[in-house]
């Protein structure tokens, strides 16, 4: 499902990225992991389309993204990628509610069909009870739940995770791993998955592994 080719990033003089080969399956739960500097989240943030290499293919079902301009890869990434970071990056002016809606109505849906499909995905998500509430009134573990829930509006087929559990205590954490494998059963995503926690690593389909910006 998804394809990468040779791709390489460099910052400057400082070589991150070293000619990374990978094929990634659908539906499959994928961990990259590495010591700190090793090209994780630049890796990332390049499949998620956020960050352009400077050498390298990469393909979504067989499209070459990166052939697409600026805008035609701001509709591919709204429409097919979910992204959620370690620090959850909610609005904090609005309810979680209108956090989930935004990347629906960045799509142009309609706003009754975009909360009615937030309300869904929060209900799943046993968040029925929160959706007036703003970030600050929020644990945890509720906001990145509620993350994970604006990462699906869209219903992308990639969901990517940069540390997901890193700001979470151990239960908070433990839910949420078994989250994206109960999201996977019901909803057929795959998910990539930048960690440093070797225990959520370890529960993945397969473990990648980056040192000074290549594959081990």
């Amino acid at each position: 499902m998804i394809e990468t080719r040779g791709i390489t990033r460099s910052f400057g003089a400082l070589q991150v990225l070293k000619g990374i080969d990978l094929n990634i399956n659908r539906s499959e739960i994928v961990a990259i992991v590495g010591p700190s500097g090793a090209g994780k989240s630049t890796l990332l943030q390049i499949i998620g389309t956020l960050d352009r290499p400077n050498g390298g293919i990469l393909r979504f079902d067989g499209t070459d993204v990166l052939s697409l301009n600026d805008r035609e890869l701001a509709t591919f990434r709204n429409r097919h990628i979910g992204f959620i970071f370690q620090f959850h990056q909610l609005l904090p002016e609005f309810t979680a509610l209108e956090n989930v809606m935004i990347p629906a109505l960045i799509a142009r849906a309609k706003p009754a069909q975009a909360e009615k499909d937030a309300m869904q995905i929060l209900n799943f998500l046993h968040l029925a009870d929160r959706i007036s509430h703003k970030p600050s009134e929020l644990s945890g573990g509720e906001k990145q739940r509620v993350a994970v829930a604006r990462a699906l509006i869209n219903k992308p087929s990639v969901i990517l995770a940069d540390e997901p559990s890193g700001s979470l205590d151990t239960q908070s954490k433990a839910e949420l791993h078994a989250l994206f494998f109960e999201l996977r059963e019901q909803m057929g995503q795959t998910f990539v998955i930048v960690t440093h926690d070797e225990p959520l690593a370890l529960l993945t389909d397969r473990i990648i592994r980056l040192k000074d910006g290549m594959l081990v």
